[in-house]
Parts: structure tokens; C-alpha cells; sequence
């Protein structure tokens, strides 16, 4: 297999006490795999901006970098600037910046319409400090016109300072290799890192893919419909597909593979083992 690219985990912030209790234990279990950065999410409208803020400080309190995602929709320049104020501050160098999603019942989208002004005014206020996460959608943003446009929405965001991006989710490695393919063709010469789901339930996974654009191959569906009520069998099999995945695009040079984590360790932990990723022993 080729050399292992660099891992990175994605988290949301969690309610109660308990479940930061659970999100730390996930957190000592990830970082033992030595992962580049773990992200946190931050809900629509800034929903969880102070949870985000407290995840993230509470990762770089273990030693670990953290990287806030950052929405735009719905908030006001002033907001944001606060915002990149509090984070710098705190001494954060990375965000993931993203539209987000427009919260249900609102009409105004605030000051910002696209994650590329949303880039472009983070660079105006603090310059190269921070390193720029951004999304890109192997298979089209599901609001998008054509594919071509959404490409063309994706090089403005790198036109206008994006450092890399993280995809959305996917079960078919040739699209995430022909966005990549067709992105460099544009120009874009930004490390384009492909986002991977863990599969725990069908119901679930049916849910957010109908949400976000990403196609749950035929075939996979069947087979995780099969399973009915059976989910150890069902998390056995889909543990299967996400490490011939992960080996597939590996194979083929992705520079990391970023996790979708649920806040949940196991299944991932246990894909990254067969993967062969190296652990670090002791403190």
C-alpha cells in the first residue's frame, strides 16, 4: 500500500456533561493515530458558537490542535470579526469556513451569501494567519446549478485564499478522483482532502445523505437495508466498505483522509488499525 497520508477528525459540540466526558474519551483514543487537527462544528446560524469556541479550546488544552468551523449564513460582518478576534486570542491558527446551512424560517442570509466572501473577508481582517479549511462536494453541491458551477463556486473559494479543502461524504472513489481531476484542470492546486463517513446505522446514514447531496451507491443501500434491525452485522459490513475506501484512496495519493466521527471512536479506531495508521505508544 502507499505511505499513509495524514488523518484529521471532525467532532461536534456536545450539550451536557456527559457528553463532553464521551467526546474526551474519543479525543485520547484518536489521538493516539497522532492526527493533524480535529474540527468542530458550528451549528446553523452560530447556534453552538460558544460550545465550538469551549471544544475547541478544551482540544488545545490536551496538546492537540483544534480548528472551529466557522458559518457564515445569518451573521453579520461585525459577528465574524468578533469571532476571528475571540479566536485569535485564544491563539487558534485554523478554521473551517463554510456557508453553512440557512436555519429553518429564516428569510435574511445576513451578510455573507457564499463561503468564497466569507474567505475573502476573513483574509481582509487577519491576513495569513489562519490556515483556510474550506468544503468541496465530489458530487455537487446539492443546491448547485451544474457541476461545472459548482466548480466554478469552489475556485472562488480558493481564488479567494483558501488553504485546502475537505470533501463531503462519499462510497465511490472515482468521483472523488475525477472532482480532483477536473479541479486541477481549473487551476486549483489546493490540497483536496476527501471526508470520510463511518456507517453506524442505515436510517441515519439515509438521513444526512438525503440533507447533503452524497449518493449512498445502490448496491450499498441494499445491502445495508438487508441487515434490518442487525446492527453489529451491519456496522461489521460497513467498517468493510469505508477500509476498501480508505485503501482505494490512499492508494491513489489523497494528501489525508479527514473523519466524520459522530463523536464516537470505535469504529473509526478500528478502521484505522486494519489501515495499518501508527499508533503512538506511552505519553
Amino acid at each position: 500500500m502507499s505511505s499513509l497520508p495524514d488523518i484529521s477528525f471532525e467532532f461536534f459540540p456536545p450539550k451536557t456533561p456527559e457528553g463532553m466526558a464521551k467526546l474526551r474519551q474519543a479525543r485520547e483514543q484518536f489521538s493516539a493515530y497522532q492526527p493533524k487537527f480535529f474540527s468542530v462544528t458550528f451549528g446553523a446560524g452560530g447556534s453552538t458558537r460558544d460550545r465550538t469556541l469551549e471544544t475547541v479550546l478544551d482540544i488545545q488544552q490536551a496538546g492537540a490542535e483544534g480548528a472551529p468551523h466557522l458559518s457564515c449564513i445569518s451573521a453579520s460582518k461585525a459577528e465574524i470579526r468578533q469571532l476571528l478576534q475571540d479566536y485569535q486570542a485564544h491563539g487558534i491558527k485554523r478554521l473551517v469556513a463554510l456557508r453553512g446551512d440557512i436555519p429553518s424560517g429564516e428569510v435574511s442570509t445576513g451578510d455573507f451569501r457564499y463561503a468564497s466572501e466569507l474567505v475573502a473577508f476573513i483574509r481582509e481582517e487577519t491576513g495569513d494567519h489562519f490556515q483556510i479549511e474550506v468544503a468541496a462536494y465530489p458530487e455537487f453541491h446539492p443546491e448547485s446549478r451544474s457541476p461545472n458551477a459548482d466548480l466554478q463556486y469552489f475556485k472562488h473559494k480558493v481564488a479567494a485564499g483558501a488553504n485546502a479543502a475537505i470533501t463531503q461524504y462519499f462510497y465511490n472513489a472515482d468521483a472523488y478522483f475525477q472532482f480532483v481531476d477536473q479541479a486541477n484542470s481549473l487551476g486549483i492546486d489546493i490540497p483536496i482532502v476527501p471526508g470520510v463517513m463511518p456507517i453506524y446505522n442505515f436510517t441515519q446514514l439515509a438521513r444526512f445523505s438525503s440533507v447533503c447531496g452524497a449518493e449512498i451507491p445502490r448496491w450499498l443501500r441494499l445491502r445495508l437495508q438487508d441487515f434490518g434491525d442487525d446492527l453489529a452485522s451491519l456496522r461489521d459490513f460497513g467498517s468493510d466498505v469505508v477500509q476498501d475506501l480508505c485503501e482505494q484512496l490512499i492508494a491513489g495519493g489523497v494528501p489525508g483522509l479527514h473523519f466524520y466521527t459522530l463523536n464516537q471512536a470505535g469504529t473509526i479506531s478500528n478502521i484505522l488499525d486494519r489501515l495499518g495508521v501508527e499508533k503512538r505508544t506511552g505519553k
